[in-house]
């Protein structure tokens, strides 16, 4: 591999680096005889950035060069930074290099755009067409799916992708305006209805047919900026909660607003990125995924924000106390799920041991329940704790925050023997 190519990695490699979509769940690719690569139990490698963002080992684009000029990204047109283009049988080799030296297991591919969607997208879609039919590549392969590609296109990638995106960015269309004058939702949401109507007649033409090839099995995800604009966590959440009622969505990814074109009036002036804002959004997220909250539970108009002093779930049981204390000998699963501090595999064996026996506080412990929250919200007769009627919202939320950290004064040192 010439030094060449290994200066365009290195340009690309970096450009990619704010796309947060990546993960590599939800697929169970196959040994096949005579191919390369598997993506079977684990899928694709990770590693993490300084910024503690979890990344694939290869994440790279096609090319940094870009039509487009949006206010957030780092690859707008107007910007003057190191621009590199891979042609096609680069970037399948380096993939086949780096997977034959044990870097990678798999690929995650994005682009700028160029000349026109069509045109950027038929490239990427080449490249994985060689990797799975000329080079046999059998490992996990992402594609980013152009904004603006037409159906063909997208059919096409789905055949040989275990996992395609469309990045939403901004989660307001009237925002997205602003900052992007050049996109619309039209342009975003029809490669996301492409991608569902190919898996929803794949599966059709699989219960129909032995042996049909299966259209993207880890189905899609999408990301969201979050803090670029106005748009509160009600909309991020109220969006993500409609993406997810698609049968395909599998993911949807929130990404703080990092600052890389600062001198761009249309962007808030942010010291940092919002990280815990983001946290709290994927908290919100994961609640909303597996514990069947509702976003209009966890963000109203009263509350249109999640708290970033409490994660969304204590939060939730704050503002409702007449929900506690929660009997966990005779509620049902639903409201187990609810109670801070237990989480789904807890919650399942609290429902599965008290058939056996009452469960009591030491119990509660050693099947992984947060009793620090916890205590506060459960009827437990061993448990000398006040719960949250007793205490009330606020004193609770006070007895939960976290202490602020003291740094210690060498001349108060106290020692305890």
């Amino acid at each position: 591999m010439n030094e060449a190519v290994l200066e365009k990695v290195r340009v690309l490699a970096e450009s990619a680096k704010y796309d947060v979509s990546c993960a590599s769940s939800g697929t169970s690719r196959a040994h096949r005889k005579g191919s390369v690569g598997s993506a079977a139990g684990w899928g694709i490698c990770h590693s993490f950035a300084e910024d503690g963002r979890c990344i694939s080992l290869l994440k790279i684009m096609l090319t940094n060069y870009c039509m487009y000029d949006c206010a957030y990204c780092i690859n707008r047109r107007s910007n003057d930074i190191p621009r590199a283009t891979l042609a096609v049988s680069e970037l399948v080799e380096l993939t086949m290099e780096f997977y034959r030296r044990n870097y990678i297991e798999g690929l995650f591919l994005s682009s700028g755009v160029v000349r026109n969607p069509d045109y950027t997208m038929e490239r990427l879609v080449r490249i994985v067409k060689d990797l799975r039919r000329v080079h046999r590549f059998n490992g996990y392969i992402h594609l980013k799916s152009i904004p603006g590609a037409s159906r063909e296109l997208v059919r096409e990638a789905g055949l040989y992708a275990d996992r395609l995106s469309v990045n939403i960015e901004i989660p307001n269309e009237q925002s997205l305006k602003l900052l992007a004058p050049e996109k619309d939702f039209q342009s975003v949401f029809a490669p996301m209805r492409y991608i569902r109507e190919g898996v929803l007649e794949n599966e059709d033409d699989r219960r129909r047919f032995r042996y049909v090839p299966r259209f993207v099995p880890a189905g899609q995800s999408t990301q969201m900026i979050v803090g670029a604009t106005a748009d509160t966590d009600r909309d991020i959440l109220c969006l993500a909660s409609a993406l997810y009622a698609r049968p395909t969505m599998k993911r949807v990814y929130y990404s703080g607003f990092i600052p890389v074109n600062a001198y761009d009036s249309r962007l808030p002036a942010l010291k940092q990125p919002p990280l815990v804002r983001e946290n709290r959004l994927y908290q919100a997220d994961w609640l909303m995924r597996f514990y069947d909250f509702k976003a209009e539970e966890l963000v109203d108009d009263r509350f249109p924000d999640l708290d970033l002093e409490v994660d969304p779930k204590l939060a939730w049981a704050l503002r409702h106390p007449e929900c506690f204390p929660v009997d966990v000998n005779r509620a049902d699963y639903e409201m187990l799920l609810r109670i801070p501090g237990v989480g789904v595999k807890s919650a399942r064996m609290i429902a599965a041991s008290r058939r056996y026996g009452r469960v009591g506080s030491m119990q509660l412990k050693k099947m992984g329940v947060v009793m620090k929250k916890a205590v506060y919200f459960i009827d437990c007769r061993e448990l000398p704790v006040k719960t949250i009627q007793e205490l009330r919202p606020e004193r609770v939320r006070q007895l939960l925050l976290p202490k602020p950290k003291v740094k210690d004064d060498p001349r108060q040192l106290k020692f305890d023997f």
